[in-house]
Order: structure tokens, then sequence, then C-alpha cells
């Protein structure tokens, strides 16, 4: 009884196939614009890390190490008037199951510090001031 119980799961399981590849948990779709050669449309999937993302692994890596990658700054926050360029991004996609859509920019020290913080996964801006 035992052998037949046995050789029906096994034979159940090779009826299934191999179980389908792991899909990535987080998937993001990265658009630069106005900071010279990294601009661009990158996508970027964590957990495996993958998509056309120049540094995938360091991109996923830093916003993995963030506590709240895509939270705009909290209303009312003093920030210095440093302008970092005219560099602007876009993420949109899905993050820890929630969507995102998030904008940054580097147009005061705030923003500046916040898009930093996600540096590989936007791009290193240098300074433009």
């Amino acid at each position: 009884m035992y052998s037949s119980s046995l050789a029906a799961l096994v034979l159940a399981a090779l009826a299934a196939g191999a179980a389908p590849a792991p899909q990535p948990a987080h998937e993001l779709t990265i658009t630069v614009r106005d900071l010279g050669a990294a601009d661009g449309v990158y996508r970027l999937s964590c957990g495996p890390a993958g998509g056309d993302h120049p540094d995938a692994a360091g991109a996923c890596a830093a916003l993995e190490a963030a506590d709240a990658p895509f939270a705009p700054l909290a209303e009312g926050t003093l920030c210095t008037r440093v302008y970092g360029g005219p560099a602007t991004a876009r993420v949109e996609g899905v993050w820890r199951g929630e969507t995102v859509a998030a904008d940054f920019s580097r147009t005061d020290g705030c923003q500046i510090a916040r898009w930093d913080a996600l540096v590989p996964a936007l791009p290193a801006a240098g300074d433009h001031s």
C-alpha cells in the first residue's frame, strides 16, 4: 500500500511538470532625464536582481537598505537652498507589494540627499552646482 501511494505521488508530480521560475518580488521602471549620459528608461527587478539597469544588484541593495525609499519629504521640512542641477527621475512599479509612483529631483539640499540615498538605483549625479 505504501509503495502504491508513493508511486501515485511521483506520477502526480511528474504530470504537474516543472515548477515555474520564481517571479521577481519587485518590478520598477526608472526614467532619468536631464542628467546627460545617464538619461534613459531602466527596468529593474529585485528578488532576484535583473532587468536592464546598469547595476541591478547594487540598485536592489540600495533600495532594500532604505526604510522608505519612495516616500516624499515630510511637509514643512526645511531644506538648504542648494541647486544640484536639472536632473529628474521617476520611479514607477511595485515595491514590497505596494504600487510606487515617486518623483525625484535635485532642486534643493533635501531633494539631493533623497536622490543620493538611492544611488546606484538612481545614477550618481556628481556636482552640478
